[in-house]
This record gives C-alpha cells, structure tokens and sequence, in this order.
C-alpha cells in the first residue's frame, strides 16, 4: 500500500513547497491548521473499520486533573483555578495493538509525510517514541465521555478524526491564554473559562480530517460525546529528539501497563 492509496495527494500536495509554506502560515496565523478530506474515503472506511474491531482491547480511564496536568499545589485553595478539577475519560488503544498492515503505519512511517509534518512545524526532524505504546494511538469516547480543559505538554498535536459523534464531541479552544516559556500560567483567564465567563473557538472537523494543533498555551477540551456512535480519533505522536519514551507514570495513567 502506498502513500498515495491513502492520502489525497491531489488536493493536500505535502511534497509541493508553496503547499507546506501555506499550510505553516495557516498554522502559525491560527495556531491549528485542518488539513479536509486528507484521508481517500476507502482508507477512512478501512481504519474505521480495524478501530471497531479492536475497540474491545482498549484501556478505559475516569479521572479528575487540573487544567495544567500537575499534582494539586498545597500552597494554593482548592477552588484556585491552579487547583480546580475537571473531569477526562475516553478508551485508548495503543501502538502495539494496532495491525502492522494498518494504513496507519504506512502515513505514520512515510518519509514523505514526515517531511511535510517536519516543514510545517519547524522542526529539523520528527522522531517515533522510543516506548512501544505512544507513536499511534486511537481513542475512543462513547456517550458522555469527554476530555476536560486542559493544556498540552508537549508542543504540537497531530490527530486524524475516523468517525464523528451525532453530536457533542466538539473540540473548543483559546489560543495562547498562557506562556509556558515565560512561566505566566494566566490563573485569572483560566478561572473565567472554567466559570463559564469566556468565549471559545470551535475546530470543527469531519472523519477523514487531519488537524494540527499547538496545544501548549492553547487551552483546549473536547465536549461530551452525544448519541450512540462512538467518536473515534487517532493520534499520531511524534518527538523532536530520537530516543524519547512517554514516562512510566504517564503510560501507566494512561494505558494501564509499560509496555
């Protein structure tokens, strides 16, 4: 199976350099960057299809966290938003679980996609994770499931959505309401949202999309899931160094095993 077979190469030309430069403009303009229709509908049917048959292995998780995804500052009040909860659950299935014959693995591993993310991003080169379980995950979030509001670790996200909810699963964001870098985690801003007193953005994405997403300083959450389909999202991670594991406490949180 070739790139080709997989991607709409067509209208997403990523070896094109005007292409990439636009899409790194868009990006940098809108700090996310939908790329429509990228995935050919055959593939799309294909992954969706391998999601629903190993949806049965996925990891389930239920739990609280606080927007920056840090241990509760004693130092500070509950209700401070440093400290406030929100709540997070979705199935996850994980690298070692998805078919070596996936499509995914063929757009994951193509050079050629690589380079186009690499252009995109800024970045010199883009690496797998060195753990067997975080390169290629997909996610699952049946009804009332969702991803509470949350800032990202790491600084870009890279998802293609496979099968979109009858409603809800919608993913709201506020670019740059913080700056990590500086250390200015913006407390107040972030107590408004949570009280529900700021406006947000909507990327409004279709199955078959690939979206990227700076997710650093971007406040962001996914709402609960509506109705009897399942949402499906796969997540194509990537580092900017070689050899980089996601930690045995983040595995273990988020799929219940190291390896």
């Amino acid at each position: 199976m070739q790139l080709a077979d997989i991607l709409d190469l067509q209208a997403h030309p990523i070896g094109d350099l005007g292409y990439q430069a636009r899409c790194r403009a868009n990006l940098c303009r809108d700090g996310a960057l939908i790329m429509s229709g990228l995935l050919r509908p055959k593939a799309l049917a294909a992954i969706r299809n391998e999601g629903l048959q190993h949806q049965h292995l996925a990891y389930y998780t239920q739990d609280q966290h606080n927007v920056y995804l840090q241990p509760q500052d004693a130092s500070l009040p509950a209700n401070h938003p440093r400290n406030r909860l929100v709540d997070s659950s979705k199935g996850c299935i994980t690298d070692d679980q998805i078919p070596l014959s996936s499509p995914l693995r063929v757009i994951y591993n193509s050079q050629d996609f690589k380079d186009f993310l690499a252009a995109v991003l800024e970045e010199p080169v883009l690496y797998p994770y060195a753990d067997p379980l975080s390169s290629i995950n997909t996610h699952y979030a049946s009804a009332g499931q969702e991803l509470g509001w949350h800032f990202d670790n790491s600084s870009f996200a890279i998802t293609l959505l496979i099968e979109k909810p009858q409603a809800g699963g919608e993913f709201e964001y506020i670019r740059d309401l913080r700056d990590a870098d500086a250390g200015e985690m913006n407390y107040a801003a972030v107590g408004e949202l949570l009280d529900g007193k700021r406006s947000v953005d909507v990327l409004p994405t279709l199955a078959g999309d690939l979206a990227f997403f700076r997710g650093r300083n971007a406040i962001h959450r996914v709402t609960p899931t509506q109705g009897d389909i399942t949402r499906m999202l796969v997540v194509l991670a990537y580092n900017t160094e070689p050899d980089v594991s996601l930690s045995e406490s983040a595995r273990m949180t988020f799929y219940g095993r190291l390896g």
